[in-house]
């Protein structure tokens, strides 16, 4: 092995040849030291990368290719729009592949495991070989499932409203998930926002991808890069009214933001029936808002907002008002959490408007969409790796059963000064999302637990 290598590399390498080694006479464990000595290795911001240049599996090197519509570095979707290639595709080829080491938890729903000549799994991390994108994965199933368990839910949002003469719960529908993504995730999604804004402002995206308008006003200008669908806030210069512009292309979903995706229907964030294939990010600066609005009707319900950066307050109502720049009142007000994943569904989505006041820091925003499949771009193909996603169950729980998964309660809600009521989440309710070491050290045995696909 080369002598260049990081600390952190010599580790990788020296626990895949103890692993690959294992119960091998003499002859196998040379003939594999020697393979390994030829390895490239390089260490990435995204972790160890291993390259093979002349090998391309083998029986005694057994690899298993990524399914979907992979390119030749790896990532995953850059052949959808072949009339228009994606310009963020010449910026893929120098990032790191988005399932290596550091993600290892967005991983695909297939889970290839090496097996040794022990009953044990073995253990490691998922490690991506040669050009193809060809990918080892020696994650446990029981630390997904171990992170799972730890997910916070909140599902009964409560705040009734005098509709056209009824009593209606507004909130239907509305879902808090905390404990999808950890820290180590979140800094990796927050770094390839910056980086595709970066590649916005130096016009290397499609032209109707990045958006970021002058700031002229407090609370206008946030920047807002699409993905999927080109979706017009208001009437256009070219007379397009508000909606998806099915004769406009932007860029593909991004790979990792197709992990993002399965992680969330696999979780039980998301449900299969509804899996988006289109989102919109929002880069807030500071006072940076969106008024009151209900989403439009081009995209189905449910759909669901990731946060990043800085929490903030979400207000609904039927009737919010508008009064100043960035500044709004409602009946109801709801912070989210850093990391959270909130799902707007129902009268959540469909009777009570809702709006982003002026954040008080900088905030990054991920929302994730499917189309109505009758306004879908003329252009649009779904991805492969979109399909057949099925929700994580156990063994005996009947298919037409979901999971049963833990539900948080909260603290009652308050009444503020200003009229509006508050929902007060306490630090065990919704804990800070962290590294999430100790996760793993809750171990479920692989025999309990298994994917129904």
């Amino acid at each position: 092995m080369t002598s260049n290598m990081s600390d952190s590399a010599v580790s990788t390498i020296s626990k895949l040849h103890d692993l690959l080694t294992s119960d091998l006479c003499s002859t196998c464990t040379d003939l594999l030291y020697n393979r390994l000595k030829q390895l490239d290795v390089s260490e990435t911001l995204d972790g160890i990368q291993i390259r093979l240049p002349n090998i391309q599996g083998g029986k005694d090197f057994p690899v298993s290719n990524h399914a979907g519509n992979d390119d030749s570095n790896g990532n995953i979707g850059h052949n959808q729009h072949k009339k228009q290639p994606s310009r963020w595709s010449e910026f893929s080829t120098q990032t790191p592949s988005y399932g290596s080491v550091a993600m290892k938890g967005l991983r695909s729903n297939s889970a290839p495991s090496i097996k040794s000549g022990n009953s044990e799994k073995p253990k490691g991390n998922k490690l991506h070989v040669g050009k193809s994108g060809q990918e080892i994965d020696f994650d446990k199933l029981e630390d997904e499932w171990a992170r799972l368990s730890l997910v916070k839910r909140k599902k009964d949002f409560r705040f009734m409203e005098n509709i056209k003469g009824r009593a209606i719960n507004v909130l239907q529908g509305l879902e808090l998930h905390t404990g999808i993504f950890n820290q180590t995730e979140q800094e990796r999604i927050v770094n390839l926002v910056y980086s595709f804004q970066k590649l916005g402002r130096e016009g290397r995206l499609r032209e109707r991808t990045y958006s970021e308008p002058k700031k002229w006003l407090r609370g206008k200008g946030r920047v807002t890069i699409q993905f999927g669908c080109c979706y017009n806030y208001a009437t256009d210069k070219n007379g397009n009214p508000p909606g998806i512009i099915r004769t406009e292309e932007v860029d593909p979903l991004p790979p990792l933001f197709i992990m993002m995706i399965k992680r969330m229907v696999r979780w039980h964030v998301l449900p299969p029936s509804c899996v988006p294939d289109s989102c919109i990010v929002n880069i807030y600066e500071a006072d940076d808002c969106i008024p009151p609005h209900i989403d439009h009707h081009d995209f189905v319900r449910p759909f669901c907002t990731v946060s990043f950066l800085t929490e903030c307050n979400i207000l609904f109502g039927s009737n919010l008002k508008i009064i100043g720049p960035g500044e709004f009142s409602g009946p109801f007000s709801l912070p989210l959490p850093i990391g959270s994943v909130f799902i707007l569904n129902g009268n959540g989505a469909d009777v009570a408007k809702h709006c982003i006041p002026g954040v008080p820091a900088k905030r990054i925003s991920i929302t994730f969409r499917k189309m109505d499949s009758r306004k879908l771009p003329y252009e649009f193909k779904p991805h492969n790796e979109l399909q057949g996603i099925r929700p994580m169950q156990q063994p005996d729980t009947p298919p037409h059963q979901p999971h049963p998964l833990p539900t948080n309660v909260v603290t009652p809600m308050n009444t503020g000064d200003d009229g509006i009521r508050n929902i007060s989440l306490s630090e065990n309710e919704f804990p800070e999302l962290s590294s999430g070491r100790s996760i793993y050290k809750q171990r479920i045995s692989a025999t309990k637990w298994c994917i129904k696909q």
